[in-house]
């Protein structure tokens, strides 16, 4: 193919290739070609022209295909429109000669039809250059056109189109010829003629004048007759060009034109809707013989004429456009309507014929009004239809209120209404639902009157008008959530005055009904009350049937209605009024045969009516209960529900002879009941009616041979039988389109009626499958064929094989026995039977007989042979199903073997096409059937898809192999290579007309492109062939002018792109995805989508630069989706607003969050622009511009007053009245970016960083600059009138609040960036409050509230207090009770709202307790700027105020709501010891959804509680704010009964109570932590039990084992925390945990000391022997695992330390004695987790008895010593790490514990301390060298520590002393001066040590070696700090040496002394010219001799005398410092000082 890719052909390399590959090479060289061409120098092509023009015309002899002709005309264009054009009119005349000539043969056509697109092609491309030859090639094109086939006209009209683009007005005189030849052709027999004609006729309208003024009536009669007979392509094409041109003739003003010619004139609107309604009123006849037709009665239009037109009306008023039917929308309603209404009678003549015109004028309504108008536009139609509706009802009235029973209910002008009252209802309903809440002030409008004439419609005379009213209030109630229980209170209010009108009953028993299924989509729910009073209702009306004949009938529905309705409520409402519903059902049918007999003698047909309408609405009702109540269905109600049954099936068998004796009045009753018992039974298991299924078999049989079978139900039973898939292939009609809701009627012969409302009053309540579109029920003759085909299935299935066999050959005989219409009609019927049989046998794993296969072998092999298309691909399925069932190798073969056979023999295309799905199917189902058989199949699929004869063979036999590839898999890969050529030359040869044959074909390449996978990256030939001849067939298929072939392509290329991205041309691509992304298709919509979504998640960025690129380049690129203007993702979200297809929706979405991931952070600006687009475009105005003042009040900074303001640029706007739905995504991908950047650059929220940024780069963009910009969108959207909306945007809100908050205003330090918008987010909070808001918004507004307050971004109290405010209005409404709450919604709604408030106010009372308490701590501390306390001090205490006047009231609600909670989650068990009535916020009924509500706040609450309770401090009842709540204690809240009991609690039970409550919630959480348990939630918890026992009440209870239940609550307290621990990795959880571990401890101690204490006073006076042990451990020393604090305590500590130094595992090392591993730095929160459980640890021995104490003490001395010995890591200057030090502090309390002390364990201790001494002595002494990496200054002080803090014994012992000694000694000799500063600190410490038995040992070891050192120095006279600060200490151990020596021997040490000090003095020279480190020195030592001479003052003396070198240097010394400090005041000192305390500071552990 490489060869292909030159300018000139490659004749040579073509002429050696196949006749296949030859066809794919010229292909692909002209695909080249066109690219090369515009890309290639002028002067180049001219060169090479004449060689081109050449070749490109030989190619056109030679016969070429449909897309190489197209591409070969293109290039010939193009290189005439590059290079020189003067041969241009001989290749004209060369194609007009061809086009002449006489040769017919069927060879040479191809090189015909190829001179006609290239004329076509030259004409377009060159336009007016060829002018003034054009008429004679239009002439000799029209010429031929006479004796052309299909084919030829088709092209010649296509040709013709391009001619007429090319010249435009140059071309008007052919136009008239033009006309007249398109005429004929719009009435062509083949339709893609007639598509083409169309095209032709719509350009020529552009320049010909005639077609919309003059011909206007005849282009639309001719358009009326091309409907006739259409297929859909013909329906959208034929409706394009009547929209258009009609659109064109009422908005055309051509003054001059007018002038000029006399024949153009002016048409009205009125006249264009008459010419369209003619056409859906009286079709293509013309208005004379519709007439005659009339007076016989017998003319009825198609339907597929009515569909065109009506087609045709939405395209001519899509045309015009919004703003046109906005203004005109009155007259354009009152027409559509009339279509419907009395003017037009002869449409609506029979009901049948009125449910269709009804659907297509609700089409017309749905589509103009819901695709063309935006919200406020669709209100004000809304109000229009209300207008009509009212109107309408008039008429009604007039007639009705004539006083004669006869003309009333006949009367025509009634019958004539209702239709069009339907239509106007139903719109109204759709457009309400579709406007949500946003559709509130039209409800509240009293002058449009909307609900009462919607309401007073339930009174009409018509029921399918009060079905409509009803389905119309369905969709209100939906819409506004808040309409729906008063609604329905009016309904059951109206039900109960007008109880004996019957249309009363009937209709607002439906309104209920309606209403009722409201509430499953309504989330707020209803009052669970209302259940009850339905049901009382339901009951009233079946008791009072009887009593009234007149409205027997109706009560019986109304009532057994209502119950059915009831059921949707679900089991929670239900379970309350099973009981009587069951005792109804049992009533209703007598109780035995013999009743049944008896009944059956009496009664008339009016009595029998009421009684099959009564039983069929009790089966109705327990089906309802089965499908939406199963939980309830348990064992015994289903033994209740069985007895009825028998009875049941008996009347079935019955009904034939009652409906004998009674008449055919009781047929449509008897139909209703079959089907709802067929129903019921379907939903039931066969095993409930065992003993009746022969009868039920039976019955099922006669109702499937009946002589009334209608054949025309085929559309609506088979369709469900066959596979999708086959569906799409094999019957256009059911594929989905846009305009499914009117092409489903042509499914139906015209006698059948499509679905509707009326026919099934039951479906009002049911969830509708369609979303908000209407339900469509099936008339019930057609619906019952559905169900007994279905139930057939079942019960076959489980009856015996004999009778299986009977029941198959009589179905066999009936279809043989029956003729014609009616032999089709049964053998569907069997067929359907017999595929819900295999399909039910296959599901359940069951088997069938030989007898049985052979008896449906031959049933389906018939079925596979019938005209029927839809029967044939249902039978294929089922071939293949009794294959499946079979599952029997042979038996398949043998069934392929069948359809061989007969493929190979048979001729006719019914038998082709059905056997070869067959082969297909079996391979579907099969997963092929053997590779033996996989050859032969191929082969004869190969054969049939060649049949050029038949595309219809060729569409099934290729849609047949595409199913066998999809399913052979790899066996598959020897015939990829012949399928591609297969499918290459098919695709370069069959027709375009033939689009079903493409369909296929790109199936079939859609499977080998997924078969061959991933290899076809590969890079050799094979690969590589194969992978050009897939692009080259995804490239013809892309040309072809089928979009749904365009729809292939664009998925075969998906594929393509999924398995070998670098081979995809994404441009090329993305262009035609752009290009079709607004296609009228619907199927191709979606590919396009499909395909974009997963381009974008891995290429968005290239997509989108694609896109815009693309845009830019050519102008008229998708200029329905505006790309230039707001790139692809703004193209996608117009889609988004304006498609109504789920899917769809769905894809745009997925499509657009993958590109916000991938491009968001870096195209900040647009994304954001485009989201404020969305928003802004349909703000509200005025809340806009109050804000605005507000915040100039405010005294906003210049640059962001104008943040709210209006769009006045004039520009306009890309977005139009986006709705709400779009809104509501925009506002969430606002939360998405802002969570997108929060993972990207942190300068997104730092604002000082971002303007440095962006300074520095100007293409830089951060988030935090468009702070101004991300809360004007969400205060637009949480001000909006759409309830999702203010949803949307209050979230958006929070989520800015939360990242935002802590970002401080450079401009203004101390105060925070959100500070300026303080006024908009009150203003966006303020709305929600209101009390007519929703419960669901008010509780998002108070958690936004509680963050706004919680994030201290207000400083400023007044300010606080506004919004504040909100949270104290909606306490007050907490506090009033129920009376209060809103009754509009379900209970739980309440809940909700209730704990919502709760909630928030704990959040803002936690945060003002902790603002508080570290307001305190920063006072405490002296150093405190005055600003701190300026911003800090009044709001911290100011917000604890404001919270502690409300803190009476809220302490009572939060332990309510925490009671209530605590009930709720008890275990089900404990069900029976619920309050009955529900708790303090909760009703019973309820129970179940208010769980979630608590479950969502009751920690904040638990926290905020807890907080309050130990505010009180536990202490007094009495005290502060407890005195508000002592009536309300646990037990007694919410039980008025028992108040009287709780007043005598003392208050001792009422903190027991409380405390038990608290610690029993968060126990009971923490121990079973569900794996959605919130990071927050166990936070929550945890600070509560901190707060909780930080108060020695409650520690008291922790603490004591006096009460046995008492003494496990610690231990089991520390087993749930140690299991917190290991289940969650958090560092803060852990944390949190090991400080409520501590606080027990801590509790435990007290209580130790306590009992210690009490038993010393009690025992005072006997010996001290009898005082018994107190603390763990006893007098044994044991510790009891499970029983034992301690022991608790130590696994907890252990688990921590273990997981952060795994080296602390004895087991996990090999031995206890671990080998000194290089020690290491821990992170920060690992060193803090160490540091809390060091903490813990060293408490454990005061908990302990002294036995006890022993017993723990090794473990304890091992970790503390193991983590001094893993963490003793050198850091600069000395320092000890956290660990370390935490260590030592650990280490320092043990060895000062009075355990080590007495006397029972004092020796124990006393032998443990010097082991542990020992091993940190062994920390030196490791073998393998480590001994460097461990810090020695932490080993000596750990030492230090022991000798320090033991008693003498530990340490006086030889060898230890010795040991220590000589690592001093080391520690001396040591290089780094560091160590040796810190040695001489520790001796300073020891020496002063006031034991001379510790001390001494030192002394006489050390102070030699300390006074040498001194020398060393002296002699060296030190230059750098180290040395000065190692001299400093070295004279302060002397000095102490000085003061702890004995009397006798001071004067020698002073001696010593001295001579050392005054060395260091220097005289006044030296003073001047010293260093800062000599002067240092000297002020150093004068200061020690000022102070020694003194104190010394004789030994001084003494040193003075005989020395007097020394005195003079002295003397010299002072005068020189006198001198200095008269000069300059002395500063060095301080400095010093300050280090040496420091220095102090840090080893204050000694």
């Amino acid at each position: 193919m490489e060869l292909a890719h030159s300018l000139l052909l490659n004749e040579e390399a073509s002429s050696q290739l196949g006749e296949v590959q030859k066809a794919e090479f010229i292909f692909e060289w002209l695909r080249y070609l066109e690219k090369l061409l515009l890309a290639t120098n002028r002067a180049d092509v001219r060169e090479k022209q004449k060689a081109l023009v050449e070749q490109l015309l030989s190619l056109l002899n030679s016969s070429p295909g449909p897309p190489t002709r197209k591409l070969l005309a293109q290039n010939l264009a193009i290189l005439y429109s590059i290079g020189d054009t003067f041969s241009v009119y001989e290749t004209i005349d060369k194609c007009n000669d061809l086009i002449r000539s006489k040769d017919d043969s069927p060879s040479y056509l191809p090189t015909k039809l190829a001179a006609v697109v290239c004329l076509g092609a030259l004409y377009k491309k060159l336009g007016r250059i060829l002018a003034n030859a054009f008429t004679d090639t239009v002439g000799n094109i029209l010429k031929a056109m006479k004796s052309a086939e299909s084919q030829g006209r088709y092209e010649i009209m296509l040709s013709l189109q391009s001619i007429l683009t090319g010249l435009g007005a140059a071309a008007a005189p052919c136009h008239r010829d033009v006309y007249k030849a398109a005429r004929s052709c719009l009435t062509d027999r083949s339709m893609a003629v007639r598509c083409a004609a169309a095209k032709c006729l719509l350009e020529l309208q552009n320049e010909a004048v005639f077609m919309w003024s003059t011909d206007l009536d005849s282009v639309a009669t001719l358009c009326f007759k091309s409907f006739e007979g259409s297929n859909y392509d013909v329906r959208i094409s034929i409706s394009k060009l009547l929209g258009t041109v009609l659109a064109k003739a009422v908005i055309a003003k051509h003054p001059g034109a007018a002038a000029s010619r006399q024949n153009a004139r002016r048409v009205s609107l009125e006249e264009v809707l008459e010419l369209l309604g003619t056409g859906f009123l009286r079709g293509s006849s013309g208005f004379l013989r519709a007439s005659g037709d009339m007076l016989k009665g017998s003319s009825s239009v198609s339907r597929d004429v009515r569909v065109g037109v009506t087609q045709a009306y939405v395209v001519f008023v899509s045309t015009l456009g919004g703003a046109w039917l906005e203004k005109n929308f009155a007259v354009f309603l009152s027409h559509t309507l009339s279509l419907v209404s009395q003017l037009s009678s002869k449409a609506t003549q029979t009901q049948t014929d009125g449910v269709c015109c009804r659907r297509c004028v609700s089409f017309i309504l749905r589509a103009t009004i819901g695709g063309l108008l935006g919200e406020k536009a669709q209100i004000a139609a809304a109000k229009d239809i209300c207008q009509a509706i009212w109107k309408l009802k008039k008429v009604v009235d007039a007639v009705l209120s004539d006083g004669n029973l006869e003309t009333r209910l006949s009367s025509t002008d009634v019958a004539a209404s209702q239709h069009a009252l339907v239509c106007a209802l139903q719109e109204l309903g759709n457009l309400i639902h579709g406007l949500g809440t946003t559709a509130a002030p039209l409800l509240q409008e009293s002058s449009t009157g909307l609900l009462d004439g919607v309401i007073s419609m339930t009174l009409h005379p018509s029921v399918s008008v009060r079905l409509a009213a009803a389905w119309c209030l369905h969709c209100i109630a939906v819409a506004l959530p808040s309409q729906l229980t008063p609604l329905l209170d009016r309904c059951l209010d109206r039900i109960a005055t007008l109880k004996s009108s019957p249309e009363a009953v009937t209709g607002f028993s439906f309104d209920v009904a309606a209403l009722l299924g409201a509430v499953a989509h309504c989330p707020l729910g209803i009052p669970h009350g209302k259940g009850k009073i339905i049901m009382a209702l339901a009951e009233d009306l079946l008791c009072s049937a009887a009593q009234n004949s007149r409205l027997s009938l109706q009560r019986t529905q109304a009532g057994w209605l209502l119950i059915a309705a009831l059921m949707t409520l679900g089991p929670a409402v239900v379970s309350r009024h099973l009981a009587r519903v069951l005792l109804l059902w049992k009533c209703v049918f007598p109780a035995s045969p013999k009743d049944l007999e008896t009944e059956k003698s009496r009664g008339d047909s009016f009595t029998w009516q009421v009684t099959l309408e009564g039983r069929a609405g009790a089966l109705c009702a327990v089906k309802s209960l089965i499908s939406h109540c199963g939980d309830l269905l348990t064992g015994e109600v289903i033994q209740r529900l069985l007895p009825p049954l028998p009875c049941a099936v008996d009347l079935l068998t019955q009904l034939s002879s009652i409906l004998k004796t009674y008449g055919n009045s009781l047929k449509t009753p008897s139909v209703v009941y079959r089907q709802r018992l067929y129903e019921l039974l379907i939903l039931l298991p066969p095993e409930t009616y065992k003993g009746n299924l022969s009868a039920i078999l039976k019955e099922l049989t006669a109702e499937l041979t009946a002589p009334d079978a209608q054949a025309a139900a085929s559309a609506c039973l088979l369709p469900a039988l066959c596979h999708p898939d086959d569906l799409l292939i094999l019957s256009p009609l059911l594929q989905e389109t846009d305009h499914r809701f009117i092409e489903e009627q042509l499914l139906l012969s015209n006698g059948v009626a499509c679905g509707s409302l009326e026919y099934d009053p039951y479906s009002v309540y049911e969830k509708d499958v369609g979303g908000d579109s209407v339900p469509k029920p099936l008339p019930p003759a057609l619906s019952v064929s559905n169900s007994a085909s279905k139930l057939f299935g079942v019960v076959c299935a489980h009856v015996e094989e004999a009778e299986r066999i009977l029941i198959l050959e009589q179905l066999l005989t009936s279809i043989k026995h029956s003729k014609g219409a009616r032999q089709q009609a049964v053998q569907l019927h069997v067929v359907c039977a017999v595929s819900n049989l295999l399909k039910y046998v296959a599901g359940s794993k069951r088997s069938l007989g030989p007898e049985v296969r052979r008896l449906v072998l031959t049933l389906v092999l018939g079925a596979l042979e019938s005209p029927n298309p839809l029967l044939r691909c249902a039978a294929s399925e089922a071939w293949a199903r009794l294959a499946q069932v079979v599952d029997d190798g042979a038996f398949t073969a043998g069934l392929a073997q069948v359809s061989f056979d007969k493929l190979k023999s048979a001729r006719d295309v019914v038998t082709r096409t059905g056997h070869s799905l067959a082969l297909g199917s079996l391979h579907r189902y099969l997963g092929g059937i053997g590779p033996q058989h996989l050859s032969s199949c191929i082969g004869v699929l190969y054969t049939l898809s060649q049949d050029s004869t038949s595309p219809d063979v060729q569409t099934w036999a290729l849609h047949s192999l595409s199913l066998t590839i999809d399913s052979a898999g790899a066996l598959y890969h020897v015939h990829v290579e012949p399928t591609l050529s297969l499918i290459t030359m098919l695709l370069l040869n069959v027709p375009p007309t033939h689009a079903e044959v493409h369909q296929s074909l790109g199936r079939c390449l859609n499977a080998l492109i997924t078969t061959l996978g991933p290899e076809l990256q590969g890079n050799n030939t094979s690969v590589s062939t194969l992978r050009t001849s897939c692009l080259l067939g995804c490239a013809v298929m892309q040309d072809n002018p089928g979009c749904l072939v365009q729809a292939q392509a664009i998925s075969c290329l998906q594929q393509l792109h999924m398995f070998a991205p670098r081979h995809v041309n994404l441009s090329s691509l993305v262009s035609c995805l752009c290009v079709n992304l607004c296609s009228p298709y619907l199927l191709l919509r979606r590919a396009v989508l499909a395909c974009l979504r997963q381009l974008v998640q891995r290429e968005a960025v290239e997509v989108s630069e694609h896109a815009v690129l693309l845009a830019r380049d050519s102008g008229d690129l998708a200029a329905d989706a505006n790309i230039k203007e707001v790139g692809l993702e703004g193209a996608l979200l117009a889609l988004l607003d304006k498609e109504t297809d789920k899917s769809l929706c769905q894809d745009i979405r997925e499509t657009l969050h993958h590109m916000l991931t991938s491009m968001a952070v870096e195209k900040l600006s647009f994304w954001l622009k485009l989201c404020r687009d969305v928003l802004a475009a349909s703000a509200d105005f005025t809340a806009v511009t109050c804000l605005d003042t507000m915040q100039e009040e405010e005294g906003d900074r210049g640059d962001d007053a104008s943040v709210l303001t209006s769009r006045s640029d004039g520009k306009p706007h890309p977005f139009s009245n986006p709705r709400w739905a779009t809104r509501v995504f925009a506002a969430d991908c606002v939360c998405r970016i802002i969570n997108q950047c929060a993972n990207a650059n942190r300068a997104h929220f730092d604002i000082a960083l971002a303007q440095e940024m962006k300074k520095s780069d100007s293409r830089n963009d951060f988030l935090v600059l468009h702070l101004a910009d991300l809360i004007r969108m969400a205060f637009m959207a949480a001000t909006d009138h759409s309830d999702q909306l203010r949803l949307s945007g209050l979230d958006t809100l929070l989520v800015v609040i939360r990242r935002f908050a802590d970002i401080a205003e450079p401009e203004f330090p101390g105060h925070v960036i959100l500070e300026q918008y303080q006024a908009n987010v009150g203003a966006a909070l303020r709305p929600a409050f209101t009390s007519e808001t929703p419960p669901d918004i008010t509780a998002k507004a108070c958690q936004v509230c509680s963050a706004w307050i919680a994030s201290g971004v207000v400083r400023d109290l007044s300010d606080l207090r506004r919004v504040h405010q909100l949270l104290v209005s909606s306490l007050m409404k907490v506090q009033a009770g129920k009376e209060a709450l809103s009754h509009l919604y379900n209970e739980s709604a309440s809940t909700m709202e209730i704990l919502a408030v709760l909630k928030a106010w704990a959040e803002v009372y936690v945060i003002a307790v902790q603002r508080h308490k570290s307001h305190k701590q920063t006072s405490k501390t002296p150093i405190n700027s005055e600003d701190s306390v300026r911003s800090g001090s009044p709001l911290a205490d100011g917000l604890l105020d404001l919270v502690c006047a409300d803190l009476g009231t809220l302490s009572k609600l939060w332990l309510a709501a925490l009671q209530d909670f605590a009930l709720l989650t008890l275990p089900a068990e404990f069900a029976s010891q619920l309050p009955v009535e529900g708790g303090a916020f909760y009703t019973a009924e309820t129970s179940e959804n208010a769980k979630l509500h608590y479950h969502s706040s009751w920690a904040l609450i638990l926290h905020a509680a807890a907080l309050w309770l130990t505010s009180t401090g536990f202490t007094d009842p009495d005290e502060g704010a407890a005195n508000l709540s002592r009536p309300v204690t646990p037990t007694s809240m919410c039980q008025d009964s028992s108040s009287s009991g709780a007043a005598v609690k003392s208050p001792e039970d009422v903190y027991t109570d409380r405390f038990h409550l608290i610690l029993g919630i968060s126990v009971e959480f923490l121990c079973s932590l569900r794996s959605d348990a919130t990071m927050e939630s166990i936070t929550a918890c945890l600070r509560a039990l901190q707060v909780l026992l930080d108060v020695p009440w409650p520690r008291s209870k922790i603490g004591s084992d006096q009460v046995i239940h008492c003494a496990d609550l610690g231990i089991e307290l520390l087993n749930v925390l140690h299991r917190v621990i290991l289940t969650r990795e958090s560092p803060s959880i852990q944390l949190a945990s090991l400080e409520v571990v501590r606080q027990i401890i801590c509790a435990a101690q007290e209580h130790v000391k306590e009992k210690r204490r009490s038993a010393e006073v009690d025992d005072g006076a006997s010996e001290k022997e009898t005082v018994p042990e107190f603390g763990e451990g006893k007098d044994t020393g044991g510790l009891v695992p499970g029983k034992s604090l301690v022991f608790a305590t130590l696994e907890l500590c252990v688990c921590i330390l273990v997981r952060q130094l795994p080296e602390l595992n004895p087991k996990l090392t090999g031995s206890p004695r671990v080998k000194a591993a290089k020690p290491q730095t821990l992170s920060e929160e690992g060193s803090r987790l160490v540091t809390a459980a060091l903490v813990i640890l060293a408490e454990l021995p005061a908990v302990c008895s002294p036995e006890g104490s022993i017993s723990i003490l090794p473990t304890i001395l091992y970790l503390a010593i193991g983590v001094l010995r893993e963490t003793a890591v050198k850091l600069p200057g000395g320092q000890l790490s956290s660990t370390v030090t935490a260590s030592l502090q650990a280490l320092k309390g043990i060895l000062t514990s009075p355990m080590a002390r007495a006397e029972k364990s004092h020796a124990a201790w006393t032998s443990l301390l010097q082991n542990a001494l020992a091993t940190v002595l062994d920390c030196w002494s490791s073998v393998d060298g480590a001994h460097h990496d461990l810090d020695e200054v932490s080993l000596l002080t750990a030492v230090t520590v022991f000798i320090l803090s033991t008693s003498p014994e530990v340490t006086t012992v030889p060898c230890l002393q010795k040991s220590c000694i000589e690592k001093f000694k080391a520690a001396l000799e040591s290089g780094d001066p560091v160590v040796q500063m810190k040695t001489y600190q520790l001796l300073h410490s020891i020496f002063q040590y006031p034991n001379p038995a510790i001390s001494y040992p030192y002394i006489y070891s050390l102070a030699s070696s300390i006074v040498e050192k001194l020398q060393e120095i002296d002699k060296r006279k030190p230059e750098d700090t180290a040395e000065l600060h190692i001299f400093q200490e070295g004279i302060k151990v002397l000095g102490a040496l000085v003061t702890v020596a004995e009397e006798q021997h001071r004067s020698q040490l002073v001696a010593c002394l001295l001579p050392v000090l005054i060395s260091f003095l220097l005289d006044e020279k030296a003073l001047g010219s010293a260093s800062s480190v000599r002067r240092s020195l000297h002020d150093f030592a004068l200061q020690n001799l000022m102070q020694i001479g003194p104190q010394h003052s004789s030994v001084f003396r003494n040193v003075m005398a005989s020395s007097p070198a020394l005195k003079a240097r002295l003397e010299a010394a002072v005068k020189g410092n006198q001198e200095s400090v008269r000069v300059e005041p002395p500063s060095k000192h301080p400095k010093s000082l300050g280090r040496n305390s420091s220095i102090q500071l840090k080893t204050h552990f000694l």
